[in-house]
């Protein structure tokens, strides 16, 4: 039985089909809401799925479970409900993180390429360097926080699970992404401008040294994230702190062009002021150094972005069902 908290979101529920895939039992704690996530679990329904109010009753009860991925949170870069970040992103990682320790049970974790800030401390995905890292926004704070949780929890005599890896996901895209609304990936915001007839439209810089539609990030495509994933279920004897992300940085002009060709259409960019509320708190470059996850033994290729584009456009933005 895997437990997989946050498995109607975007990367959950891409995880739960793999698990499902697999003949695996599954445990979803996640909420459906109003906005069509129950959609991400329609071909796939999980064998139990709990709110998460009831999650630790239900650990309470000791369940027989393997291992616990925990993937939900508040994820939103612009939140402001510092107490319910906290509450959602620090407390819940940390009483999971406890109940894995005493119980034996192997435990997979998200934290966020969010955590490097403004990426002058470096993307270096060590325990001993989280110290320097200076997050721009709550959202990052507040997974940074449970990093140095994890940290503390790694001293000598004290309970830890028997597997444990935090997993430093960057800017991941594919199907099931829908009910994101403000934090849905670029490729699905400039592909539905374009079906809009519009055209893409990107935002100007507000770094010195950096031009226009420059800004770059790691996108890495969904299912290499899952692949990640598997991989560590499928080797218990591999823990630690890791980076996921393609390992290469890609401007957003370039994304908007892959986008355009995958859509068929020539490309067109319209360069746009960067909201109030994103000024200081945008991350203009991120790059995942892989090096430790391949040390780890990590054999698996990551998909380039134009690849990645093209599948997740035609596979299924552009058909009638785009879900997995």
């Amino acid at each position: 039985m895997i437990l997989v908290t946050g498995g109607a979101g975007f990367i959950g529920s891409n995880l739960h089909v793999a698990l499902v895939r697999r003949g695996l039992e599954t445990v979803i704690v996640d909420r459906l809401g109003r906005n069509g996530k129950w959609r991400n679990l329609a071909s796939h329904p999980p064998s139990q799925l709990l709110p998460p109010e009831r999650l630790d009753d239900f650990l309470a009860a000791r369940p027989p479970l393997e291992m616990v991925f925990h993937l939900g949170a508040i994820s939103e870069t612009t939140a402001t409900d510092a107490d319910l970040v906290w509450a959602s992103n620090v407390e819940l990682p940390q009483r999971l993180w406890a109940w894995c320790a005493a119980r034996g049970v192997r435990l997979v974790y998200a934290s966020s390429a969010a955590t490097y800030g403004d990426g002058h401390a470096g993307f270096e995905d060590t325990i001993a360097g989280l110290a320097r890292l200076k997050p721009l926004n709550l959202y990052g704070w507040s997974k940074h926080t449970f990093d140095l949780h994890v940290a503390r929890a790694l001293a000598p005599g004290r309970a830890r699970p028997p597997q444990w890896a935090g997993l430093k996901f960057f800017n991941v895209y594919g199907p099931n992404e829908y009910h994101k609304e403000s934090m849905i990936s670029v490729i699905k915001v400039k592909y539905d401008e374009i079906a809009r007839g519009e055209p893409v439209r990107l935002f100007r810089s507000d770094r010195p040294g950096v031009a226009d539609g420059e800004q770059k990030r790691d996108f890495i495509w969904v299912g290499d994230v899952v692949d990640v994933m598997l991989w560590l279920l499928d080797t218990p004897s591999v823990s630690g702190l890791f980076n996921v992300g393609s390992g290469a940085a890609r401007s957003y002009r370039e994304l908007a062009q892959a986008v355009c060709q995958a859509a068929g259409v020539p490309p067109a960019i319209e360069f746009i002021d960067m909201p109030e509320r994103l000024r200081g708190q945008y991350q203009s470059f991120t790059q995942a150094p892989m090096e430790r996850l391949r040390q780890a033994g990590y054999p698996g290729q990551f998909t380039r972005l134009e690849d990645g584009v093209t599948r997740y456009v035609r596979d299924f933005l552009m058909q009638a069902d785009p879900y997995l």
